[in-house]
Formats: structure tokens, C-alpha cells, sequence
């Protein structure tokens, strides 16, 4: 019986590399996020139990280089994309 912990992405997930969160096996799988039933492909970041995703906010950056990001709440579900179609599908 296979492992449902590995059939479902983390909670928290990063894709910055300084971000404790990133985790580069996880993002390598790919990740799907549906963020208030749409799909997104511009999360930058994201928290299922909190109900949180982070997105860039235009083209805007940091004096570090980095995008400024803005934080948006609401019904946030994960699920790898590498699963095909019937993945196991995280959410709060």
C-alpha cells in the first residue's frame, strides 16, 4: 500500500530557494494549486491549513532582487501533477 503522505504535496510550499518551505522534490513533481476553485500557475507560495497563497505583485521587486508579493486568503487545494488526472488532492 503505497504511503498517501507522499501522494499529496506538503502543506507549505515555497518555490524561492531562500524560503525554508522550498522543497525541490516536491516542486520537480509539479504542483497544481486551485485557489478558490481556479486554477493558478502564478503561486509563489502557499499554505493549505492557513488558506493562504502568495502571488507577485506586477512586475514590482525588492532591493534584494526579489518580486514583492502580495498575500491572498481563501480555499487553497494541492495536489502533483505527475498523478494524472485522479490525484489525491490536499486540502483544509
Amino acid at each position: 500500500m503505497s504511503d498517501n503522505k507522499a501522494q499529496t504535496p506538503p502543506d507549505r510550499l515555497a518555490v524561492n530557494p531562500r524560503s525554508e518551505f522550498f522543497d525541490a522534490d516536491a516542486l520537480q513533481r509539479g504542483v497544481g494549486i486551485r485557489f478558490k476553485d481556479r486554477v493558478r500557475t502564478d503561486i509563489e507560495e502557499y499554505c493549505i491549513s492557513e488558506g493562504w497563497v502568495r502571488v507577485q505583485a506586477g512586475k514590482s521587486m525588492d532591493r534584494k532582487g526579489q518580486p514583492l508579493t502580495i498575500k491572498l486568503t481563501g480555499p487553497v487545494e494541492a495536489w502533483f501533477e505527475d498523478l494524472g488526472e485522479n490525484a489525491p488532492i490536499a486540502k483544509a
